[in-house]
């Protein structure tokens, strides 16, 4: 056993297991001593937050289905990690890296979780995030510190950093994040590995601690488009648990691996938004300059300046606020009243159990966010908050992305992802946020960060985004530009 599984393929460790060249407990132990190795040891990447004490016996399990000729399909002892913020109801926790929700009981998975089992899926573990009350990305009170693999005093960037780290770093083969604005991007660009946001609506939300409601969506994050797609596929569907999927139904494409193409970027109108998507990173821009060129060079239309007019913005408008704070109070306290187990019921009570352990949950930082929600009253049908979703949604998809595809006669706009990763600070926290994600995060529309170069060993990805539901498009240009430009290199062995 060697560690070339460390950057295997979900297509290539499927035929190895098919033709008998490795057994699914193999597998599994080899990602549990990498685990060991690399994030309870060596750099101690603080990646996951707890292994599935189920993980061996599952794969056995899997193992015998194998042999009786019963295969469930492509995901059929992948080994995966699985973001704290997922509902998981086994023997591990889903504390969203907090030590005072370490009594959570969820009754049920979250649908996401129920599919990738049901798809033969192995859970690993569960990843490390940024908690609620960290102005670290990566930094949670039961977890630390997340690194990144490439440049540990380096962040790992946005909240999904764990699930990005596990699968850059070979701790598992492929991982579950979650997005409300830029959770998945950011920590796919800063750990060179691909990241799916997709439109919300088209993944279950169910068993999701919330973030945004309006803006949440849960997408893989895997080290290949292929692989992406080949994830994504399970995972999508309507859910009677998550309304918002009904908008989705006859709209998940089937399998997205039907959509990739080696010439996808052929004769593919792609705009570059450059008012408020680059410029903040000298590096990223450079990187992503040649990656457009690249993309000319195979056949693309390039609509250079193709820029989003309410973008600027977006970025600084009231009404996010708003959203931000009624839907997180609402849904929030719903999913703490609604979760079993002994654990905060509420916002307000949260907040009271992280100042009763303010040696941990606090240690680092404030609670600023929380104590503002625990006095706010969110109600959903107040017509300042049901006005303000309204004016974000104009101004993000008809007045935004939808109006510069049509203006265009776009397929796709094209942006770097994110700056390098930054120096972790524990002190003052992370800089202002910059990058691609406010725009799609906040429409709800679907985005694709691919890894594009490196920036004094730093990575740096590009990222795709398009109108609802048009990952088939995203899909097809993001495995294109990754066949001419194969960016990706693994940070460890």
């Amino acid at each position: 056993m060697t560690d070339s599984f460390a950057d295997a393929t979900i297509a290539g460790l499927q035929a190895d297991l098919s033709a008998g060249r490795v057994s699914e407990a193999e597998l599994v132990r080899h990602h549990l001593d990498r685990i060991d190795r690399l994030d309870r040891r060596g750099p101690a990447l603080h990646a996951v937050l707890e292994l599935n004490p189920d993980a061996e016996a599952d794969a056995g399990r899997l193992a015998a289905e194998r042999r009786s000729g019963r295969v469930r399909g492509p995901l059929h002892g992948i080994p995966f990690l699985i973001k704290d913020n997922l509902d998981t109801a086994d023997r591990m926790h889903t504390s969203n890296g907090s030590t005072v929700m370490l009594g959570s009981r969820p009754s049920r998975d979250a649908t996401t979780v129920a599919r990738l089992r049901a798809a033969g899926a192995i859970l690993l573990g569960k990843t490390n995030k940024t908690s609620w009350t960290s102005g670290s990305a990566g930094w949670s009170p039961r977890g630390g510190q997340c690194r990144n693999p490439y440049a540990p005093d380096r962040s790992p960037h946005g909240s999904s950093s764990g699930s990005a780290v596990g699968v850059a770093a070979g701790l598992a083969t492929a991982a579950l994040g979650t997005e409300t604005v830029g959770s998945i991007l950011g920590p796919a660009a800063a750990n060179a590995v691909v990241g799916v946001k997709p439109t919300t609506g088209l993944t279950s939300r169910a068993g999701m601690i919330p973030g945004i409601r309006s803006f949440d969506s849960i997408g893989p994050l895997c080290r290949t488009v292929a692989d992406a797609a080949t994830v994504l596929t399970v995972l999508a569907g309507p859910d009677p648990r998550d309304e918002a999927t009904a908008a989705g139904r006859g709209r998940d494409h089937g399998d997205y691996r039907d959509h990739l193409a080696a010439d996808g970027l052929r004769g593919a109108r792609i705009g570059v938004p450059r008012a408020v998507f680059f410029g903040y990173s000298p590096a990223a821009d450079k990187i992503a300059d040649a990656a457009i060129e690249a993309m000319r060079a195979a056949g693309a239309v390039i609509v250079d300046h193709a820029d989003i007019e309410h973008a600027a913005e977006l970025t600084r408008h009231p009404a996010i606020g708003l959203v931000v704070a009624h839907e997180t109070r609402h849904y929030l306290d719903r999913y703490l009243a609604e979760t079993p187990g002994d654990h905060p019921r509420s916002v307000a009570e949260l907040v009271a159990a992280n100042r009763a352990h303010a040696d941990v949950e606090l240690a680092r930082f404030g609670q600023d966010m929380l104590e503002m929600l625990a006095g706010f009253d969110a109600d959903l049908d107040a017509p300042v908050y049901r006005g303000a979703l309204s004016t974000v949604r104009a101004l993000a998809r008809d007045r935004g992305i939808d109006a510069t595809l049509r203006r265009h006669d776009l397929d796709a706009l094209v942006m770097p992802t994110c700056p390098p990763p930054w120096p972790i600070d524990p002190e003052n926290g992370d800089p202002a946020p910059e990058g691609a994600a406010v725009v799609p995060g906040v429409a709800g529309y679907p985005a694709i960060s691919v890894p594009a170069g490196f920036s004094d060993g730093l990575p740096v990805g590009i990222t795709f985004t398009a109108g609802a539901f048009s990952e088939p498009a995203l899909f097809r240009l993001a495995y294109a530009f990754e066949q001419i430009c194969p960016a990706r290199r693994p940070p460890l062995r």
